[in-house]
């Protein structure tokens, strides 16, 4: 069966020490673990964030593991912390280009074995539409941007024009978790990454939705992270808010939380049967594509070897969580 991995990461092997280049501090630079490939990327102020080894900068340390498990094609994107919404825009726009253009060159020379999501400068919205058509002129079927920009939910009217041109060039938006709520009052424990992205990936599609985004620009092509984080799980809850306190949730006029299922889609990285069965009455068959968030260890590592073993699961269904729906997402179908 033919495998698409909707949701993996890769960032370039070497960049400038952008805190020298642009004069202040925040960014993320590259240590060489010479014995070993692997880096290790840094604060700007010494501060160690994360250990990658090659199969995160390097495409041809990819293809074995995909190789391996069977998958045809994987979809690339940016690292969330290197997303860098705080800094000044024209220098997050000149960090996008560069981004952007390593994303079209390992989309062009591996034999379509991948496909690539651009960066945009979400800070600043004629800057990122400008750069949302540079990537459609590339080649790139979409672009990944985090579940909030900043101080601004993506329901922000501010936001509204680069929906509209999204939706415009059928660029698909793929939305994911980043700087979580919370994560100051909750460290211990992996705590911003086991309980803060799956509330931050819900704060974003509710966002959307009593925004009314889904109803102003209803041909927009959006896919949430993580199975669509705690909103499946929390519909209920969100449905009956809705109906018992309009005057607080119902400021758009928007409709009943229940049928906006369809109206995006979701990865299918639950890492659990059962999740996924409930998922899929929740979202829908159609609207749910298999990821892993590759090459992380909190992602599926084992590439969907859980969804295989669903023998309740049709070979229809199977296709459209493994394929299908990736490709109808991205409009490549």
């Amino acid at each position: 069966m033919t495998k698409i991995d909707i949701h993996a990461h890769i960032m370039p092997p070497t960049w400038d020490l952008l805190h020298e280049k642009y004069g202040y501090g925040g960014f993320i630079y590259l240590e060489d673990e010479a014995s070993s490939g692997a880096k290790r990327m840094m604060r700007d102020d010494g501060v160690f964030f994360r250990r990658v080894e090659q199969n995160c900068y390097d495409p041809s340390a990819i293809i074995p593991d995909m190789d391996a498990h069977g998958v045809e094609k994987m979809v690339l994107c940016n690292i969330p912390v290197l997303f860098y919404y705080w800094a000044k825009p024209a220098h997050t726009l000149e960090w996008c280009k560069f981004l952007n253009d390593f994303y079209t060159e390992i989309q062009e020379s591996y034999s379509g074995r991948f496909i690539g999501l651009g960066t945009l400068p979400m800070q600043d919205v004629r800057l990122s539409i400008q750069e949302l058509e540079r990537c459609k002129s590339l080649g790139l079927p979409g672009v990944e941007i985090g579940s909030h920009i900043e101080e601004r939910n993506l329901d922000d009217p501010y936001f509204f024009p680069f929906w509209e041109a999204a939706q415009d060039l059928g660029m698909a938006i793929f939305v994911h978790p980043w700087e979580m709520m919370g994560q100051d009052q909750m460290r211990k424990y992996w705590l911003p990454w086991l309980v803060g992205m799956p509330a931050e990936t819900s704060r974003a599609i509710c966002s959307m939705m009593f925004g009314g985004v889904f109803d102003k620009f209803p041909d927009l092509r959006v896919m949430f992270a993580h199975g669509g984080g705690s909103f499946a799980h929390t519909i209920g809850r969100i449905s009956h808010g809705w109906h018992c306190r309009p005057d607080l949730v119902n400021l758009n006029d928007v409709k009943d939380p229940y049928t906006y299922r369809g109206k995006f889609w979701v990865d299918g990285i639950t890492h659990d049967q059962e999740a996924l069965r409930y998922l899929i009455g929740v979202i829908g068959e159609d609207r749910i594509a298999y990821g892993t968030d590759y090459p992380f260890p909190l992602g599926d590592l084992e590439h969907g070897k859980f969804i295989e073993e669903m023998n309740d699961l049709s070979a229809e269904t199977k296709e459209k969580l493994f394929s299908r729906n990736a490709l109808q997402f991205l409009n490549l179908i």
